[in-house]
């Protein structure tokens, strides 16, 4: 009974150095190095977001799914950006007469249609 306990025991300390020694020789398995912290993968242009760059983007994926804090700043940038671009427009109508609340107004009152005059003949 106690020569099979010793058995155990040393098979568990054997396959404990095999272990340490692979991860000491070959690592975490990672093909890359790790990112130092606050380091994102995830980039996009500084100025003129276009729809390919969203669909583009990676995310690090962390122990829970994606890292908050990168899918935090991506949402802060497209957020800009559409700001950015209805900004943008506001000003094009502006300069054009139209905004929104007057085509608002327009839609709310009916177009009066002029009925063509018939000949008395």
């Amino acid at each position: 009974m106690t020569s099979a306990l010793i058995y155990i025991v040393v098979m568990a300390l054997v396959a404990a150095v095999v272990f340490l020694l692979a991860a000491l020789v070959f690592g975490r398995g990672e093909e890359l190095a790790p990112l130092p912290p606050g380091a994102s993968p995830t980039r996009l242009p500084a100025e003129d977001v276009t729809p390919d760059d969203v669909r583009d983007l990676k995310f690090q994926q962390v122990l829970r799914g994606y890292k908050m804090t990168e899918v935090d700043w991506v949402l802060e940038r497209l957020a800009g950006e559409v700001e950015r671009l209805r900004g943008r427009v506001d000003e094009l109508e502006a300069e054009l007469g139209t905004s929104p609340q007057l085509e608002a107004e327009a839609e709310a009152e009916p177009e009066r249609v002029l009925e063509p005059e018939r000949d008395p003949a």
